[in-house]
């Protein structure tokens, strides 16, 4: 890593932040330094930047708004890769929107409606970027990213920019692709419909009204940290399980919304691993029914790796072993 960073410092690929801590940039505040952050305030240097680092055969990952996210305590050995400002356009077009990856999903889906353009409603209140909402197939409310996307450009790792459309992606329930095929979402493009101004407006008040009452957002949490069964809802199965309020360390399942889990002011990653395994273990024993985790851990550390791998040697899935740092998307269910 050594001749990585220093070819990255005397290079123009963006601000570079060594031995940077992650949890300031993670919606859990939770996580370990990065050997190096990297900001590229542009496309091009994005893509000058991914070059060496594919030359070096390097790991790096590419983080977002923090959102669905565990950074291990360790930290990330590697290069983490943000998005700069200057990527997080947007531009409507009739009923198109193209939007730049580090835009906030929840802005587009407002700008959107005061636009009478419908489709967006659901990501009123999923937090993150629109390139994380792409990979991981972001939803709510009945609806989801794969229902209104066009095509995405998505950055290899060679260097190399292609355009995605939304069957290249082989979208299914909070997946996609792309956490299996590593690549970074410069832009996307969703295909929206006029509609009613009032009734958008409506919509979207009464989802986050009802965030508001349900979700414990006073606390850092990550969003739900359980994808919902087939016929059964996660939050229902913990909450019938007796789990509101159970706590590991600064970790806590949250006694408003069962299906998060809140860091009360000094959570670690291992408390939150921890918790979740003991949350997974209780539903089955009760239910007979594995919850899977849809939370993305990134890190090195042998606590964390240790119960991660357990996650997945449960469901039942199979998994690649990175190169020098763990990167562990949850097992998909096709």
């Amino acid at each position: 890593m050594h001749q990585v960073i220093s070819e990255l410092t005397g290079g123009t690929y963006g601000e570079i932040r060594l031995n940077e801590p992650l949890a300031p940039y993670t919606y859990w505040k939770i996580g370990g330094p990065a050997d190096a952050l990297v900001i590229p305030q542009t496309k091009e240097r994005l893509v000058a930047l991914i070059k060496p680092l594919h030359r070096h055969q390097a790991p790096w990952f590419a983080l977002g708004r923090g959102s669905n996210l565990l950074v291990t305590d360790k930290g990330i050995r590697g290069v983490v890769i943000k998005l700069g400002e200057t990527m997080e356009t947007v531009r409507f077009e009739g009923e198109t929107v193209t939007a730049g990856g580090a835009y906030s999903f929840i802005k587009l889906s407002t700008l959107a409606g005061k636009e009478g353009l419908t489709g967006l409603e659901f990501a009123g209140g999923i937090p993150g970027s629109v390139g994380g909402a792409v990979y991981m197939n972001a939803g709510a409310h009945g609806s989801d990213v794969s229902r209104i996307l066009q095509q995405a450009e998505v950055l290899l790792p060679t260097g190399e920019l292609v355009i995605l459309r939304k069957d290249d992606l082989a979208y299914a329930y909070r997946h996609s692709k792309l956490q299996t095929e590593r690549g970074i979402v410069t832009e996307a493009v969703f295909r929206l419909q006029y509609g009613d101004r009032k009734e958008i407006a409506g919509a979207m008040a009464a989802y986050k009204d009802r965030r508001l009452r349900t979700q414990p957002l006073q606390l850092p949490c990550a969003g739900s940290v359980f994808r919902n069964p087939e016929g059964h809802y996660a939050a229902k199965l913990i909450e019938e399980s007796g789990l509101k309020g159970l706590k590991v360390g600064g970790a806590e399942v949250s006694p408003l919304h069962a299906n998060f889990i809140v860091n009360t002011g000094h959570a670690t990653a291992v408390d939150v691993l921890t918790l979740i395994e003991q949350v997974k273990d209780a539903v089955f024993r009760k239910f007979g029914i594995r919850l899977v985790p849809e939370v993305l851990v990134v890190g090195s550390g042998k606590s964390e790796v240790g119960l991660w791998k357990s996650w997945l040697s449960k469901a039942g899935d199979l998994y690649r072993e990175p190169s020098r740092f763990m990167v562990r998307r949850t097992p998909h269910c096709p």
